[in-house]
């Protein structure tokens, strides 16, 4: 029997027995609080008119997804279990009554494994646990389509309400647009000759695809640390990335508060500058327009430490001649792809007597210009190859080092190293090695199994580890 069922029936068999004797002492017990649960989802949904393959929207998948959230968050016990802070029957219902001739509705993925049942456009789910927080409450998808009845500017609105015994819900509305503003963003390419240290002048701009317009427009720019905004545009705010951090960026907001008309494509007044440094390799780009209305823009800017430019204004200029296959959902570039870097490998010469142990560094640097960031990979590691000298026995391993213990290993150790590397990177990787035999002019090496693409000097790509050299 759930604990909470057990306690108010106890409690109420106390008080019934108390009544019958007319023994109550002292003030009644207050009732017990309901427990306070929230039904989660979108505000809104934006439903396309000709959703594109491979977009959020695409056929199949639920727009809305709806949830439950209960104070506190899960906290497993020793044994890493989380147990629920509720049980008893609940009821979940969502009304899409409203939708009926502007879309259609899919509640299967809605209830889980059990589902739920359905009458027209009103689904009712039956639930029994709630945990603490929202991950462990989830009540499933809501799938919309438009029909060959939906026409812009049609709207609806599904209503989520919930009851239970012992709980308090707070339910929840997603409002349904059909046909609303869909913005595609002008695509970009590098111009030629492009090189680290050059300003690239930004062509942005958007068509809008939806079958309404619109009144107010947000422009959101990122940057990785080889970018930033030199602009200072009066309707820009700008946040700068911090020197100190690797993967620290820049970004900046530019608010327009004119209108747009549907089925219509804007550029910029002027083309947006971003400037490279120097270190700049494949450095990421990328940005977006969104319809955003003039009230909601505080909320953006309170995302970031920006402060506001105090330049000329940057306007948008309707396009009318936009090709529409140059428009796409998102856009980025990688920018420069012209810079090189010195990736540069070093051993060590050292003698040594049969038994004894030794250090032996292999040294690793970035003589730059650029950096080495695989920012598109999400910072994987590189690697190299050491090749120990004969006559060895390795004591102890550099820690991002392992042996080559699988077949057709290229070397003896296989090392490490992560990314991003900066453009003047440096570090030693220590071998503890036990001389077993000497050999004069043992030699080991360590190497870099491939030419690296955008590495300026290959010639320095290994370096030489040399036991007992001998006289020349």
């Amino acid at each position: 029997m759930p604990y909470l069922a057990a306690a108010r029936r106890s409690v109420s068999a106390f008080a019934l027995a108390a009544l019958a004797a007319g023994a109550l002492v002292g003030p009644a017990q207050a009732q017990e609080e309901p427990l306070p649960v929230s039904v989660t989802g979108p505000d809104s949904v934006n439903l396309s008119l000709h959703p594109e393959p491979g977009e959020p929207g695409e056929p199949g998948e639920p727009q809305i997804e709806l949830g439950l959230r209960a104070p506190g968050e899960p906290v497993p016990d020793e044994n890493g279990v989380t147990y629920p802070i509720h049980q008893g029957e609940y009821t979940v219902t969502v009304d899409a009554s409203s939708l009926a001739g502007v879309a259609a509705v899919d509640f299967s993925r809605l209830g889980g494994w059990q589902g739920c049942s359905v009458a027209g456009l009103v689904a009712t789910c039956r639930g029994y646990e709630i945990y603490a927080g929202r991950d462990y409450n989830d009540l499933g998808g809501i799938r919309l389509d438009v029909t060959d009845e939906s026409a812009a500017g049609e709207v609806g609105t599904i209503e989520v309400t919930a009851a239970g015994e012992g709980l308090a819900f707070t339910g929840h509305s997603v409002d349904v647009l059909v046909g609303g503003p869909e913005l595609r963003m002008k695509q970009l390419a590098e111009p030629a000759g492009f090189r680290a240290g050059d300003t690239f002048r930004a062509p942005l701009g958007f068509r809008n695809v939806g079958g309404l317009g619109g009144d107010g427009v947000v422009l959101r720019i990122y940057g990785s640390r080889g970018l930033s905004f030199p602009g200072n545009f009066r309707n820009c705010w700008y946040d700068p990335r911090d020197p100190d951090e690797v993967f620290g960026s820049s970004t900046a907001l530019c608010v327009f508060d004119s209108e747009f008309a549907a089925e219509a494509a804007y550029g910029l007044s002027v083309p947006f500058p971003i400037r490279t440094a120097r270190f700049a390799l494949y450095d990421v780009m990328s940005y977006s327009f969104s319809a955003v209305p003039a009230d909601q823009v505080d909320e953006l800017l309170a995302e970031g430490d920006y402060r506001a430019g105090t330049g000329p204004r940057l306007g948008l200029v309707r396009l009318p001649d936009a090709d529409p296959a140059d428009y796409a959902r998102f856009a980025e570039a990688d920018l420069p792809t012209k810079n090189t870097f010195d990736l540069d490998l070093t051993g060590e010469r050292l003698r040594a007597r049969k038994g004894e142990t030794v250090s032996v560094d292999v040294g690793f640097a970035n003589h730059g210009p650029a950096w080495l960031a695989l920012l598109r990979s999400g910072g994987e590691p590189i690697s190299f190859w050491v090749d120990l000298p004969p006559g060895t026995t390795v004591t102890e391993a550099p820690e991002n080092c392992r042996a080559a213990d699988w077949e057709d290993p290229q070397g003896d150790y296989l090392c490490d190293i992560d990314t991003p590397i900066l453009e003047d990177a440096s570090r030693t990787f220590t071998f503890g090695l036990r001389v077993d035999e000497v050999i004069k002019n043992a030699t080991g090496r360590a190497f870099f199994a491939y030419t690296m693409p955008n590495e300026g000097n290959p010639a320095n790509d290994s370096g030489t580890i040399v036991l007992n050299p001998g006289r020349h």
